[in-house]
């Protein structure tokens, strides 16, 4: 057992090791990795004439004289030390049994440094500093000015607490484990510590729990950062090693089939972009290892057409594709979007279908047993070539005759126990993956910068597609509140449609349906009004500013053929407005809408604000896309809003929900950064350390795949790397 796995309850005793438990603090290895947020200096030294409320200063001053005396009230003793630097006077008042002890410590013509928060009490000519228990130390002799300047320039710790355990007992803690622990073997080897300049591990520790200086704490940053990089870098190498070796039917472009057709019937020209990304996939596709590639185009910029091309590849090689959508209400429109864009190609056994063609089932929850019974029989027997569902696809009476490739849409929506479950439908090796996306999710960054995700990204838009404007719309302000529907109205009288998103269905839902849950939005701090909901907002457009427009409803709670039917007729123009959930986020296509009103935006992610804006200006009409919020100026939340409305680049977007967020925990299940193992390396920050730190992982891997010389980074990843995250590691 290295120090690093010693218990605390041994190593700093049983009742510190209680204290430090309140913030999960179980090993050695756990406390010494629970770093300083920042540090702090006592301060400037300052006369006390100068002090002012609020501040907190260190002051070097004489004892004049000192009182205590027992109160009726409990703590039940005061104690109060007057101090002077010989032209002002600073009371110093320490409460309960532990006044005792400064008692003691502090007799007249003591010289001592004292530091703390100052504050006054009494008025007039009685109004007097002070400082609450500040902290002290008493000063023996000698250069009383050199040692008060080392005292008030000396960086103190500040570690993130908890209640029950202060940030200085914390620091008392570390610091036995500093002075009595050996620290083992270093796990970064020695040829990688030379070449880029890194300091030894022990050194490292010292630097960031006890520094002498900021430059100290620097160095000690980045060797510690290095070592979560260069750790990780090693799993994600020895994955990728594995990935190479598994077994993948390779499914090579076939000359005059399916896909040839498609292309011969298509009524528009494939963007450069389009065709460059296709012949990277197709090649990925032909190969024997399973393809692993993120598709991240921008709203609009025809990552369905590319996804079908590579499905009908598949097709063409003897295999299925499974298209998996979050909602059913997507999995509906790529459905039919599918089979529309394929026609006689779609139509295999049917009369008018073409020599070559395939079918193409739908799989959702809440089918009718008859066509559920079919799309089931067609996806096992291999008939359909193509299978579009929801979730309902995951489950365990869904087979499939040959699953060669899993397109994934929206991955923000599915976790990796979700996907995993999808390929283990495969029966002859691992099926190929395809992830699109317009926004990824801040893990999903990670990994292409971490290097464990082949990426192709859609730049250009199609012909035909006009650009967005987006606009932040304080709520507070009426003339700004009247304008946004001022435009609806406009719009409409134009022909063209609106889109009105809300935070939440209404009628005190007992459960929000997945549709409805923004995924990445802030989490409500239980202050501020309940969202504005779709039933609640409906009536009140009806009979206020869109009074005399028709207007609808769809939310997750509708019966499927209901909110089938309301989509049919918005898409047909014979609504003017639909007031919307979440259920519209992503592939609902109406050419024909032109502006979006996303009421309470403060309350959706930005992810989901990108999609929800990609539903207008699809036609040959520009997009206006309204963000109505009451978040104040320099809010977070209205950062965040303003970003949105700054730029339509997808990935830059998710940069930015990355700096808030963070990017999760790369090796483990949480997507949102909270539990992240890496305590120090941030992907937006690091990104030159995370790429050597590959770099010199991948060399080493190659040479040493088993770790045989390297025994400390193998103790190292084993730690990292348990058999919960090295089974996640296997399904992402």
């Amino acid at each position: 057992m290295t120090i690093f796995e010693q218990p605390l309850v041994k190593a700093v005793g049983a009742k510190a090791a209680k204290r430090l438990a309140a913030l999960d603090l179980e090993t050695a290895g756990d406390l010494l990795r629970h770093y300083p947020r920042r540090y702090a200096q006592r301060g400037e030294l300052t006369d006390l004439d100068s002090l002012a409320e609020g501040e907190y200063v260190t002051v070097l001053a004489e004892v004049e004289k000192i009182q205590g005396r027992k109160i009726s009230k409990r703590p039940g003793y005061l104690l109060e030390v007057t101090v002077t630097d010989g032209r002002g006077l600073l009371t110093l008042t320490f409460f309960g049994k532990g006044a005792y002890i400064p008692e003691r410590e502090l007799p007249p013509g003591t010289h001592g440094l004292f530091a703390g928060k100052v504050s006054f009490f009494g008025s007039g000519r009685h109004l007097k500093r002070q400082l609450v228990h500040p902290e002290y130390k008493p000063l023996a002799g000698g250069d009383l000015a050199g040692a008060a300047r080392e005292f008030a320039e000396e960086l103190i710790p500040v570690y993130p607490a908890a209640k029950g355990v202060t940030s200085w007992q914390i620091a008392d803690c570390v610091r036995i484990l500093l002075d009595t622990a050996d620290l083992g073997d270093d796990a970064l080897p020695e040829h990688v510590r030379r070449r880029h300049r890194l300091i030894g591990l022990s050194d490292a520790y010292q630097g960031i729990h006890r520094p002498r200086d900021m430059a100290e704490a620097g160095r000690a940053r980045k060797r510690l950062k290095w070592d979560e990089a260069f750790v990780l870098q090693t799993a994600l190498a020895r994955r990728r090693r594995a990935a190479a070796e598994l077994a993948a039917t390779p499914r090579p472009p076939a000359a005059g089939g399916l896909l040839a057709a498609f292309d011969a019937r298509l009524p528009f020209d494939l963007t450069e972009g389009q065709r460059a990304v296709g012949d990277e996939i197709a090649a990925d596709l032909a190969r024997t290892h399973p393809m692993h590639r993120l598709l991240q185009g921008d709203v609009g910029a025809g990552k369905t057409v590319v996804g079908l091309r590579a499905m009908l590849q598949v097709v063409d090689a003897g295999g299925q594709a499974a298209l998996l959508a979050p909602t059913e209400v997507l999995a509906q429109q790529h459905h039919r979007s599918i089979v529309a864009m394929l026609g006689p190609l779609a139509q295999a056994g049917q009369l008018g279908g073409a020599e070559h063609a395939t079918r193409v089932a739908l799989l959702t929850g809440s089918q009718g047993a008859k066509a559920r019974r079919a799309g089931l029989l067609d996806a096992a027997s291999g008939a359909a070539g193509i299978v579009v569902g929801t979730h309902a696809l995951l489950q365990e009476h869904v087979q499939f005759a040959d699953l060669g490739l899993v397109v994934i849409d929206e991955q923000h929506r599915f976790g990796v126990e979700q996907r995993d479950a999808l390929r283990e439908k495969a029966t002859g090796g691992r099926p190929h993956v395809l992830v699109m996306t317009a926004t990824p999710i801040p893990r999903t960054v990670a990994m292409t910068v971490y290097g464990d995700l082949d990426t192709s990204a859609l730049t250009q838009l199609p012909a035909g597609r006009s650009p967005i404007a987006t606009h932040v719309v304080p709520s507070g302000n009426r003339a700004y509140w009247d304008r946004a529907w001022e435009r609806i109205r406009e719009e409409a009288a134009k022909g063209r449609q609106a889109y009105v998103v809300c935070p939440r269905i209404g009628d005190e839902e007992p459960s929000s349906s997945p549709d409805d849950v923004p995924e990445d939005g802030p989490e409500d701090d239980g202050a501020r009004r309940p969202p504005l909901a779709v039933l609640d907002v409906a009536p009140k457009l009806t009979e206020g500013p869109l009074h005399g427009l028709r207007l609808d409803v769809l939310h997750g709670r509708m019966h499927p053929d209901d909110k089938d039917a309301v989509m049919r007729r918005f898409a047909a123009g014979e609504l003017d407005v639909l007031v919307a959930t979440t259920v519209i986020e992503v592939g609902v296509d109406v050419p024909n809408a032109t502006v979006m009103v996303v009421m309470d935006a403060d309350r959706f992610g930005v992810s989901q604000l990108h999609q929800l804006r990609g539903r207008v200006g699809r036609g040959r009409h520009a997009g206006l896309c309204l963000l109505v919020t009451d978040a104040v100026e320099d809010s977070k939340a209205r950062e965040r809003l303003d970003a949105v409305a700054s730029t339509l680049d997808g990935f830059e977007l998710s940069r930015i929900d990355l700096e808030q967020r963070r990017e999760g925990d790369v090796l483990g299940e949480s997507q949102s950064g909270r539990q992240s193992s890496l305590r120090l390396l941030t992907l937006l920050r690091d990104e030159e350390i995370i790429k050597e730190a590959r770099a010199e992982a991948t060399t080493l891997v190659e040479a040493d795949p088993e770790l045989r010389d390297h025994p400390a980074l193998a103790a190292e990843l084993a730690t990292l790397v348990d058999e919960e995250r090295a089974e996640y590691l296997e399904k992402a």
